[in-house]
Formats: structure tokens, sequence, C-alpha cells
């Protein structure tokens, strides 16, 4: 037994007892007693696991490779339900949301009579309903579990998805985008909130940013949906082939749905699923613990009110909000269609920009997890955005250009992402902050998109527009700004609270750390309470 000093100079006696597969860590500090726990294969962190050559290599591809038999098994486990079903889930919602743009430019606008406005307040009535219940989803989802919520939610929204062939006025339509808009706002920050408590550090990012773009091909599908729909079902049994779309969404929207009353396992403390069996959801709750995640509390007034009190959603706005007010790669079949591109060349082209999204938002996620260091991947892939979007603000450039400006985007679309792993794991130690965080990001995107495409694009500047690409590319350029102050309170809040650096590089209290493991040295291990790259001075005490 050895005694050192930690960040705060106080001594501590560290106490080892084996018990099953972890180790129980007893640190007293000035009298008081607090839990730690060390794991002997939970949570294992990339850089610690023993692996081959080609292990190494294949991780990747994905972070199963090279992973412990028990970690590996269950990780696997957990993707087939949890991961799989996200993408389902956020699959169906951008299929069932941005089918309005394919159907708008597929013959809607004719049959409707929309030469106005009326497009981009399709979008607008649709963010209202979305903003309106983005926060008190979230405040309900602490009463009622996630896998009641959210498929129930998916379900009312594809069914109101399937009445939209049925309005005879762009009015009706207005009141059912409403109303699916307010069906839809618990997904997003509710399933965020549900990956990011079962994920570990080197496992969440490429997961998290998979989960987001599944929209990407959510709109890819449904470009190719709708360009066979308007060939080969058009006017069949009287029906025009924009109402189609609405009509077969739904059809794949309602039994996806269904499954999340079976696949969402609410979090590692509170499940049931019953794809999992008692082992597993204990070994759920120990990797939790062993990276200081903590599990969701009852969410009071207080809390509530507490939790505005601090930096934390605030700080969290400008990196998840920013650059979703220029968000431009929506008026790109615009474009298309002024270019002289046929109805099915308007539903295809995109499709390659949804494939190139597909791409950078594994790509840069996934080096992200592996280097341990995310925000550097976040510059990279806003990149991109401020590259297009300034072609595009220049616009007296040959068409092939323009093209490349507004396909190159896409190849940004994980930048949100990104920052959603840098929040969950920046405010691991509380679930409720984490999800209001997100749901109040939801509610400022979409105040702003109710009114913000209004006056930057207005339907009958296309494509040319005054203001849009200008302003789209100063948005993003903020949006840069706010994550290096983000991780600068989120630094600061740690060394005031004199917290330690965990091995996977998270900041948790001291009764949460994981001692590092020495693979040379069984029984040896360190506590690290900061690093030179983390902004804070780096010490170790060891056993």
């Amino acid at each position: 037994m050895s005694v050192a000093k930690m960040a705060n100079k106080k001594e501590v006696i560290i106490e080892k007892s084996v018990e099953q597969d972890q180790v129980q860590v007893q640190i007293h500090s000035s009298g008081s007693k607090q839990d730690a726990i060390v794991g002997s294969n939970i949570a294992v962190p990339q850089s610690k696991q023993n692996v081959t050559k080609l292990q190494r290599v294949l991780r990747y591809v994905w972070d199963t490779f090279g992973k412990e038999r028990e970690e590996r098994i269950y990780v696997q486990r957990i993707d087939r339900y949890i991961f799989l079903y996200s993408l389902l889930s956020d699959w169906i919602k951008y299929l069932d949301q941005t089918n309005i743009s394919n159907a708008f430019v597929s013959g809607m606008q004719q049959d409707m009579h929309m030469y106005g406005q009326e497009r981009n307040l399709l979008t607008t009535f649709f963010n209202i309903g979305y903003l309106t219940g983005a926060v008190p989803s979230q405040i309900i989802m602490n009463r009622v579990r996630p896998s009641i919520l959210l498929p129930t939610a998916e379900i009312l929204w594809s069914i109101l998805v399937m009445l939209l062939p049925t309005c005879k006025t762009s009015h009706a339509m207005y009141g059912l985008r409403f109303a699916i808009g307010l069906c839809e706002a618990p997904l997003w920050p509710g399933m965020m909130t549900v990956i990011g408590s079962w994920y570990t550090p080197d496992e969440l990012g490429k997961r998290v940013s998979l989960f987001g773009i599944a929209s990407s091909l959510a709109a890819m599908f449904s470009g190719y949906i709708q360009a066979g729909v308007y060939g080969s079902m058009n006017g069949r049994y009287g029906i025009a082939g924009w109402k189609w779309l609405f009509i077969i969404d739904g059809i794949i929207s309602v039994p996806i749905a269904a499954l999340g009353y079976y696949c969402i396992p609410d979090f590692p403390t509170t499940t049931r699923a019953r794809w999992l069996n008692s082992d597993q959801r204990a070994y759920g709750v120990k990797r939790m613990a062993a990276i200081g995640r903590k599990p969701p509390r009852k969410l009071t007034v207080q809390r509530f009110v507490n939790l505005f009190k601090t930096w934390r959603p605030y700080a969290f706005l400008g990196p998840y909000c920013i650059g979703s007010f220029g968000s431009s790669t929506g008026y790109f079949n615009l474009w298309l269609a002024a270019t002289g591109y046929s109805v099915e060349q308007r539903n295809i082209i995109p499709t390659e920009g949804y494939a190139i999204a597909v791409a950078g938002g594994y790509i840069w996620p996934t080096f992200a997890d592996i280097t341990g260091v995310r925000w550097p991947w976040f510059l990279v892939s806003n990149f991109w955005y401020i590259l297009g979007n300034l072609i595009l603000a220049i616009w007296d450039v040959p068409n092939n250009v323009k093209m490349f400006a507004n396909l190159i985007q896409f190849l940004g679309d994980s930048t949100q992402n990104i920052f959603n792993a840098i929040g969950q794991e920046a405010m691991q130690d509380d679930t409720e902050a984490r999800s209001i965080s997100i749901a109040l990001g939801n509610t400022v995107c979409y105040v702003f998109s109710a009114w913000l495409p209004l006056v930057l694009f207005p339907t009958p500047e296309a494509p040319h527009y005054k203001y849009g690409y200008k302003f789209s590319v100063a948005f993003y350029v903020l949006q840069d700004l706010s994550l290096l102050l983000f991780i600068y309170l989120s630094r600061r809040e740690a060394a005031k609270k004199k917290k330690v650096l965990n091995e996977f590089g998270l900041f948790v209290d001291a009764e949460d750390v994981i001692i590092n493991r020495d693979d040379n040295d069984h029984g040896k291990f360190s506590i690290e309470s900061g690093s030179i790259e983390k902004g804070l001075p780096a010490q170790s005490t060891t056993v």
C-alpha cells in the first residue's frame, strides 16, 4: 500500500480489493470516503487493448475489432438493437420530413397552386410544431420510458404523413405539418441521449454521427423513391405521383416505428429490454460507471432551474445551432430546376450529395474516435460547408463549379454530430442536462428555421439569392469559434471543480476515476488529473 498526493495536494490512500470482474477502490481524502471503479475487461480504451496489426487496421473500419471477447460480444449486441434501430428511426423521420421538397418539384407545386412562399411555409409550420414539442418531450421522457414515448410518437407522425395527400388546400397541409413536427420532436434528442448512455468514448462518435446522417440516406432514398413513383405510379388509380410518395413513406414507417417498443432499451440502470439478460444488464451498468457516465435522475423543478444558471445550455447552442442557420443544401434541387434539369434528374442528382454526406459522416467521426480528440475533426468537417457556400456566394463561376460547390457541402454533414459527441462527453455527469441541451438546441434551430429561410433564401429569388450564401459562410465561421468557446468553458469548469482526467480523456469527479491499467505491471495503476493537451497541469498518483 502506498500514499500519494492528488491535484488538491491532499493525501489519499488507495486500497484495492478484487471482486469478480472489477476492482473496488476506496479513496480516503481528509476523512471522506469515495468509491472508484477499475475494470479488468470493462471499457478498455483502444490504446490499452492488446490487438494484432490486422485488428489495429480493421479498427478503422469498426471499433469492435480488437476488443476483448466479453466486451466485443456485448457491444455487437447493443449495436444490433440500439444502433441499427436508431438508424432506421432517423431514416424514416427524415424520409417523412424531406419528401415535401421532392414532392414540390414533382407536381405538388402545380396541383396545389403553390407559386408564392408556400414551400417555405410548409417547412415553417413543421418547424413551429417541432420547437413546440422539443423541450417538453424531454421533460416527459424523464417520467415516461423512451421505449414507450419514442415509438408511439413515430407511429403517430407516420399516420399523419399518409394523410397529407388528402389535403385540398395548402392551409390544411400547414396544420398537418405542424402536427407532424410536434410528433417528431422527441426522436432526435431522445435517441441521442439513449445512444450517449450506452457507448464509451471510442465507440460514441461514429455511432452518433451515423445516426445523424441516416437523414442523408433518407433524403437519398426519398429521391429514388420519388423518381420511381413518378415514373411508374403517376396517375395510378387517379392519384398523382407526388401523393404516392407520402402514402408509401407512411407504409414503410409504421412497422419500423413499432419495432421501437422492443429495440429501445431505455437506460442501462433502468432497462427492461428482453434482448438483454441479467448479466448483460449488470455489465452495461459497470461499463458506464467505468467511464464516469452518470445514470438518469429525477428531474425536479429545482434541477431544471439550476441547469439554466450554468454556462452549459448557452454555450452548447453555438456549435450545435449556428451552422444550421445558414444551411443551403436544401435548395440544391431548385438550382437544378432553374438550370433545366428534368424532374427525374432533380430527384436523383442530389442523392450523390447524400452519398457524399454518408462518407464524410463515417470518416471524420471515426478518426475522432480513434485519435481521442474530436474538435479538430469538427473543424475539418465544417470546412466543406464554408468552401461550398463561399463559391456559391461568388456565383459568377461556371455551372460545373456550382455543381461542385453544391455537392461538396455534403461532406460537412457530420459537423453537428461530431459536436453531439463532444457535448455528450462534456456533460456526461448529468443525463438530463444532455437531453435538455439537445432539445433546447433543436428548439433554437427550428425557431430560426421557421423564418430565416424566408429572408435568406426566398423562393422567388431562386436559384441566385442576394444574401443567402454570404450569410451561410459567416454562420459556419462563427460556429467554429463557438466550438472553441465551448471547449474553453468546459476545461475551465473541470479545473475549477478539480476534476481528474480518466484514461478515456474525460474529466470526471475523483470518485468516478478509472485507475489506469498498466499491462506490463498488473497492480500498478495511475490517476491522471490533467494533461497539457487539456490545458491543465498533468499530475499522477501511482499505487
